[in-house]
């Protein structure tokens, strides 16, 4: 197989023998293994030069007046530039992969069209992947997290509306593997000696661990994978962004502020915020039930340019420009003791100084329940953290002071090694796709 001449990818030359997508909450990246072993990344053009990480978004708008309107779209690096850009009426939609364990969410309505979850994220994967050749040919492995993310996951559900939509976007078949497990193959490659492991891979979702060991007898001259035990929870990237808006961003917004009902002051509901406070359910608050529900609070509010500010940032889809500023000032508070969270778009406007101290507090439980999981890691597998040789950590979260500050810690800081944040996971897929083909062909 080779890669079409108008695809989205630079620079990859030769045969193509397997396929690995690590389709994730923020980013999204698919590896290419060649028959000899070596592995590329599909690269995509944007305004600031190729990317092999592939923003997880979708931007719907309408095109021309109804009946005759057309609904278009854009994914990833496309998608982002119009939601800076675009004064249109549009939907912005991302973090679509936190939806998928649960049945709270089976679709919604966009310019008047219903979709499912499923066709959303298959719109997604086929933008991601189109114009690869192979796809109903090739071995194809996806990443999956160990624990879906959501309060009372569904696995089952997951699973089956992930495979839906790896068919919607025009790939019937296909297997999955641990995400950690990817990570752990891609720095297992050039191992020569036998080792025992852990692996950390953050998302935007979720922590996913593995330990695993390695020794002789694997295909390729690798040694061979034997998994000890996996375990994860759904506590990642995006949990702390809400920390940050909990924090510094809703009470701006209106959190804490009263309503008037009849005679009495009534708190402003807090599902609002709740749901405001997450990417994957902000961008699903637009409905006419919303807006009215708002626009009635803010008659009757005790401060109502808060809410004014709230609904402009819903009804303007101004969901990403927040997001790119929460961000900003997390990723500064990974090298600085404080941080200047600034948010002006559309008459909103939001300064806020964040210490470094206070986001250790406000992410402290969240730290823990990722420890918790590292815990259940080790204790599956049976082994203390002194039998571990080597830790390989991945995503951007492993950033963040204080998740390292943990590692450091329990393991010691000679051990640590850190992967690539957007390729790891899904060149080690790619691998374990290619030895599974061998392993067939071989049989």
């Amino acid at each position: 197989m080779t890669i079409a001449a108008n695809a989205p990818v630079d620079m990859i030359e030769g045969e193509v023998a397997a396929i690995g997508i690590d389709f994730g909450t923020t980013n999204s990246v698919v590896a290419l293994a060649h028959p000899d072993g070596r592995v590329t990344t599909r690269s995509f053009p944007t305004h600031a030069g190729p990317v092999d990480a592939y923003r997880s978004a979708l931007m719907f708008w309408r095109e021309g007046r109804p009946p005759a309107s057309t609904i278009r779209h854009a994914s990833g690096p496309d998608a982002l530039n119009m939601a800076i850009d675009m004064t249109s009426e549009h939907r912005f939609l991302q973090s679509l992969k936190t939806h998928l364990s649960s049945r709270a969410f089976q679709d919604t309505r966009l310019f008047g069209k219903l979709y499912r979850l499923e066709e959303l994220i298959g719109v997604f994967l086929g933008d991601l992947t189109a114009n690869l050749q192979g796809l109903d040919t090739l071995p194809l492995v996806s990443g999956r997290p160990v624990v879906f993310a959501g309060d009372r996951p569904d696995e089952e559900l997951a699973l089956r509306r992930l495979t839906a939509a790896y068919a919607a976007g025009g790939m019937a078949k296909v297997d999955y593997a641990y995400e950690p497990l990817g990570a752990a193959y891609w720095y297992a490659r050039d191992l020569t000696r036998p080792e025992t492991m852990l692996v950390a891979d953050f998302g935007g979702g979720t922590s996913d661990f593995s330990v695993m060991r390695f020794e002789p007898g694997g295909d390729a001259g690798r040694l061979k994978a034997i998994p000890l035990s996996h375990a994860g929870v759904g506590v990642a990237g995006d949990s702390f962004d809400y920390r940050i808006i909990e924090h510094a961003v809703s009470p701006r917004l209106g959190k804490n502020t009263r309503y008037r009902s009849f005679d009495k002051w009534l708190p402003v509901p807090a599902h609002y915020h709740a749901a405001f406070a997450q990417w994957h359910r902000l961008s699903l608050m637009k409905s006419r039930e919303t807006m009215a529900e708002l626009k009635a609070l803010i008659r009757d509010s005790e401060d109502p340019a808060k809410l004014e500010d709230l609904l402009a940032v819903i009804e303007y889809d101004l969901g990403y420009a927040l997001y790119r500023a929460v961000s900003a000032a997390k990723i500064a508070l990974s090298s600085a003791d404080e941080a200047v969270l600034s948010f002006n778009e559309i008459d909103v406007k939001i300064e806020a100084t964040i210490k470094r101290a206070d986001f250790d507090r406000w992410i402290a439980d969240d730290v823990a329940a990722i420890e918790g999981a590292l815990d259940e890691a080790l204790a599956r597998a049976g082994i203390a953290p002194e039998a571990i040789e080597a830790v390989f950590i991945t995503g951007g979260t492993s950033h963040v002071p204080a998740v390292r500050a943990l590692f450091d810690r329990r393991f010691g800081r000679e051990r640590i090694h850190v992967g690539d944040a957007f390729r790891s996971v899904a060149s080690g897929l790619a691998l374990i796709a290619l030895d599974r083909q061998r392993a067939v062909t071989a049989a």
